[in-house]
């Protein structure tokens, strides 16, 4: 706009701001990826043989929680069921610190539940860390290695453009699809405005045509 007042003062060459009435292009936003259900079941499947990935993994498609949210969860913030089972009044729950330090704690379905078990009986003992997840180095995992290791299964599972935050679309949009409603997605999400957890609606209707598509009689 600079150069258009140029044109007025000091120059005089036109009286009026001619910019006034032009319209600026539209910014086009490409929809968030997310995974078709046959597309995490392959991931699932590739890494139903190590119980630690599997959980991760699980978590992430379950929850939707962040990156950094899994891995910095302990051991003392899981809470599973002693008998695991779909009844919804028989859920767990899993502690996550959200930003800005304040915890929310989210319910963990029976797959969670199963996964988390699985890993649990496996997971090495080491005194005095509480990490949940613990690298084979015996330490926790970091970021980088809990991302190195979703990545590494979505390419054995031929799944391209793959990342921990896709799985937290995915979750969002499969749930969106199959009648969850927006407020209970937004609350598990974190979003602080419902505006931000919307963009799941026309997400949904996506997955519904490839769910149609994928699942042809």
């Amino acid at each position: 706009m600079v150069p258009v007042r140029f044109l007025i003062s000091p120059l005089g060459i036109t009286s009026h701001n001619i910019a006034d009435k032009l319209i600026p292009p539209s910014v086009v936003k490409n929809e968030p990826r997310f995974l078709t259900e046959a597309e995490y079941q392959r991931l699932l499947r590739e890494c139903s043989h190590k119980p630690r990935d599997a959980a991760i993994i699980e978590l992430f498609l379950q929850t939707g929680m962040r990156l950094s949210e899994l891995a910095k969860l302990q051991l003392q913030d899981i809470d599973i069921p002693k008998r695991i089972t779909p009844d919804p009044d028989n859920m767990g729950y899993v502690r996550v610190r959200r930003k800005g330090g304040k915890y929310v704690y989210i319910p963990l379905n029976h797959k969670a539940c199963k996964a988390l078990a699985a890993y649990l009986l496996v997971r090495p003992d080491i005194a005095g860390e509480t990490a949940l997840f613990i690298s084979q180095f015996k330490r926790p995992m970091s970021i980088r290695a809990i991302q190195e290791r979703v990545t590494k299964y979505a390419q054995e599972a031929g799944i391209q453009a793959t990342s921990v935050h896709v799985l937290r679309h995915t979750m969002a949009t499969h749930h969106v699809a199959r009648g969850t409603d927006l407020k209970t997605v937004q609350e598990i999400l974190g979003h602080a405005d419902l505006k931000t957890t919307s963009i799941y609606v026309s997400l949904a209707k996506t997955a519904q045509r490839k769910a149609l598509q994928e699942h042809a009689l």
